[in-house]
């Protein structure tokens, strides 16, 4: 029920919109009936443009709460060119803590020399990735030595290996 509702109130809203455009592109002259009727746009354009009589909205329920973010995109867009490239500006505060704007005007050219002069001189970024070493393996010696000395302290925790 609440679905056919809510789809009967965007269907109004598009009714609405379209009577909204279609008033804006009327001649100047005011509509006589307030039934629905079709009236040409201009006198030189083939088309013609139709003109919705009254349009009432219904108001929601009051036992549903008001919810403006319920429509999500359900289109995830991955990040391009210009998202990664983008930033937003600094807020007040960040300008404050920042030293102001000259300073930070500073900072970001000494940080963008330092990126030319690492990269002229071929050295390699500041910040890299981690890579995981394998875990750690033992030989067939400190296996057998880690057994014995797990049988004189009465067993370990572990199983031995095999």
């Amino acid at each position: 029920m609440a679905v056919a509702r809510r789809t009967l109130q965007g269907a109004l809203l598009a009714g609405m919109m379209l009577a909204v455009t279609a008033h804006a592109q009327q001649l100047p002259a005011p509509p006589t009936e307030t039934s629905v009727q079709a009236t040409p746009a201009t006198a030189s354009a083939p088309d013609s443009v139709t003109t919705l009589g009254e349009v009432r909205a219904l108001k929601p329920e009051d036992d549903q709460p008001l919810d403006l973010y319920r429509f999500k995109n359900p289109v995830k867009f991955g990040d391009n060119r210009f998202s990664r490239d983008w930033q937003e500006p600094p807020t007040p505060e960040q300008v404050s803590l920042g030293g102001g704007y000259i300073m930070m005007g500073v900072v970001k050219g000494v940080l963008a020399a330092g990126r030319g002069l690492n990269k002229l001189t071929g050295g390699p970024d500041q910040i890299q990735s981690a890579i995981a070493r394998p875990p750690p393996e033992l030989s067939a010696d400190q296996q057998r030595r880690a057994l014995q000395f797990c049988q004189q302290q009465d067993g370990c925790g572990a199983p031995p290996q095999d």
